[in-house]
């Protein structure tokens, strides 16, 4: 049911008390609507509870949907981003039930005495709006992987697993029940792989990017998984050590349907000659190599993509780092439409100028790049997909829109819980 005006009103006069003390109430909510409800633990991201990850992008979203309550269009991506994910994790519509519950609770338990019988009915019903927005929106996802005769969780077996880099491995992952081809995903969605954690006790997923180009009749799935530190000490990436560490070939895991709003369409007519930017560091290039292989021909696949100028700019800590280096190379001599600017921060004594890298002893610099041959900064319809740490993309991003790109040609993928925070 549609919000009263007065509802609107009320909601919207919530933003500062939700600046001040949002990430206080989301924090509160997920303590209480885990330890109330443990078989929740399988869904959310013990790692992301541990960092503050998962309350800190709650938070934002509820301030973001409470400021634009009357324009909700301004939150589509946004919306489009969270309905990805929950679908990718197979939250269900009866689910949002049990966060309302904890969501009004936990704003009550904070602001006491302020949180006043209307604010607390304006934000029952607002909270109402948005759950039936994203069980709409998540709801026509669910169909579309029916179609495709997939919903749910589907054991995949490694059939093979291959070193990137010093940090990165690729898995090679087939359907246990033997059933090809595989549903066809966008270059640059991911998958969520699903396994149990022996001391935790419980079922943990984490979403990975695709790493190869789609193909029309797929046998397996890629995915290139770096060993992760962790954002904090002591908190190292539990699922990435777990895969680097413990399971072998033959080994099965989980996945989920491909799903992520950050892609290319790789046979769209409209961008005929558009050129596509392809920025990365480190363990940020999976998507990017999966967005550059479907940009070029392939042997085998009778479809061919669109003809685009593509420029591969990556940065790794050193040529042991750098992942798929052999395939890039391969990729530019094979087809005049790509060129690569590699910069790496530490060269070795048998790194070649020019073909190894192409900038050496410094992090990714756009200024160091030419900015029509490399950047195409005097095409107006030019396209830039960004991955790496968060503070890269946002500075990336500042220098593009610097350079007079418009913030709909920037595009940005987020190894993280939540959203690239905007300045």
């Amino acid at each position: 049911m549609a919000l009263t005006a007065d509802q609107i009103a009320i909601v919207k006069a919530t933003v500062p008390v939700l600046k001040e003390h949002g990430e206080t109430i989301t924090t509160v909510f997920y303590n209480n609507m885990i330890n109330e409800n443990p078989i929740l633990r399988n869904i959310f991201s013990k790692t992301s509870q541990d960092t503050l990850r998962q309350p800190r992008a709650l938070a934002n979203s509820v301030l973001a949907y409470a400021t634009y309550v009357d324009d909700l269009p301004k939150l589509s991506a946004a919306v489009a981003r969270i309905a990805h994910k929950h679908v990718s994790l197979q939250v269900a519509p009866e689910q949002y039930d049990i966060v309302g519950k904890y969501l009004i609770q936990a704003i009550g338990q904070v602001l006491g005495d302020a949180a006043t019988p209307a604010i607390v009915d304006a934000w029952i019903a607002a909270y109402g709006a948005l759950a039936q927005v994203f069980i709409g929106v998540e709801g026509q996802m669910y169909k579309a992987n029916a179609a495709e005769g997939w919903v749910g969780w589907r054991k995949f077996r490694i059939a093979r697993r291959t070193v990137e880099s010093g940090v990165i491995t690729s898995f090679y992952l087939e359907p246990s029940d033997g059933v090809t081809p595989l549903p066809k995903y966008l270059p640059g969605q991911y998958v969520s792989l699903q396994l149990h954690v022996p001391q935790l006790g419980y079922l943990q997923s984490r979403q990975y990017s695709l790493s190869e180009g789609p193909r029309a009749m797929g046998k397996y799935y890629r995915i290139s998984v770096k060993r992760d530190d962790g954002e904090k000490p002591g908190v190292p990436g539990i699922i990435s050590n777990i895969l680097h560490d413990s399971y072998k070939v033959g080994d099965e895991v989980e996945l989920s349907h491909p799903q992520g709003e950050f892609f290319v369409d790789p046979s769209d007519a409209t961008k005929e000659g558009v050129p596509a930017v392809l920025i990365s560091v480190g363990v940020g290039a999976t998507p990017l190599l999966s967005i550059l292989e479907s940009l070029v021909p392939n042997e085998g696949e009778t479809a061919h993509p669109v003809r685009r100028p593509v420029s591969w700019i990556h940065a790794s800590r050193s040529s042991g780092m750098q992942p798929f280096r052999e395939e890039v190379k391969q990729i530019v001599r094979q087809n005049d439409n790509v060129s690569a600017n590699i910069f790496l921060k530490t060269l070795d004594s048998e790194d070649k100028y020019g073909f190894d890298y192409h900038f050496g002893e410094i992090r990714l610099d756009l200024a160091k790049l030419d900015k029509e041959r490399d950047l195409y900064l005097d095409n107006a319809r030019a396209e830039y997909y960004v991955c790496g740490p968060e503070s890269f993309m946002i500075d990336t991003r500042r220098k593009l829109l610097g350079h007079g790109v418009g913030r709909d040609r920037i595009h940005l993928e987020l190894f993280a819980t939540g959203e690239v925070k905007e300045e």
